[in-house]
């Protein structure tokens, strides 16, 4: 089956947020329909909980916030994830935190990791 066919089980946003967080140096870009963070040699990724239970990337450049995008939890029905179709022949995936309802969805953050995920029970198609 060729790489851009393959994709996963959906992920609940909390086992991929954990997940993500112990990869943050796989992070390639984060972004919403609107606006798109890049990795770059001179960034570093943050990742944390605020106390209200959002979760928060940063992109931090030196000691500056270059930006952030700040994820309600409530409003992630699930993670889709699949080969970047971008680049078929890299590594690379995309994960996407789909919104709305259950009849009618859309992407409302997207993820672009160098590598898919690995054991995670469930989700075998994902490799690093």
């Amino acid at each position: 089956m060729p790489p851009a066919a393959v994709s996963s089980a959906p992920l609940t946003f909390d086992v991929f947020w954990r997940w993500l967080s112990e990869h943050r140096n796989c992070l390639l870009r984060v972004g919403t329909p609107e606006v798109m963070l890049m990795d770059h040699e001179l960034a570093h990724w943050d990742f944390f909980d605020e106390d209200d239970g959002r979760a928060v990337v940063q992109c931090i450049v030196g000691k500056q916030l270059a930006g952030e995008v700040v994820i309600e939890r409530s409003e992630v029905l699930f993670v889709q994830a699949s080969p970047d179709l971008e680049s078929p022949n890299s590594q690379a995936w995309n994960f996407e935190c789909i919104g709305g309802s259950k009849t009618e969805n859309f992407p409302l953050f997207s993820f672009l990791m160098s590598h898919g995920m690995e054991g995670t029970a469930g989700h075998s198609v994902l490799k690093h």
